[in-house]
């Protein structure tokens, strides 16, 4: 849990207190994927010679947002995190985009399969006196 401090102005007055917000909890397969992808953005924007600003400016994000993905935080939408990836060329699945295309649609393919809603199991009941 972390707490936040909150400073309301309300009524003519400031109001003081404490808000609990719950953090998200991640497991460490995420986190270090997370952290080698973040790694080895910085790898590629330091390969080509680019400033973290200057690859913030090209994302059209902020340099605390990309300092952020570099560090491998969570918080980042992933949406960013592989605009700035491509950027710097990281490979994410594939480099040729034909079999990018490829991988999607066989994807698709399985998916299509697979019925379109997934049930939780109910218990059968036992009616049987």
């Amino acid at each position: 849990m972390v707490f936040i401090v909150l400073n309301v102005y309300y009524s003519g007055r400031f109001i003081f207190g404490l808000a609990m917000v719950k953090q998200r909890t991640y497991s460490k397969y995420a986190k270090e994927a997370a952290f080698l992808l973040g790694q080895q953005i910085k790898l590629g924007r330091k390969n080509r010679r680019w400033s973290e600003q200057n690859l913030a400016s090209r994302a059209g994000i902020s340099r605390a947002t990309l300092q952020k993905i570099e560090a491998g935080e969570m918080s980042p939408s992933i949406g960013l995190v592989f605009e700035v990836a491509a950027l710097v060329g990281v490979p994410l699945f594939e480099q040729d985009s034909r079999a990018l295309a490829t991988s999607i649609e066989l994807t698709q393919s399985k998916i299509a399969l697979l019925p379109k809603r997934i049930k939780n199991p109910t218990k059968a009941v036992d009616d049987d006196f």
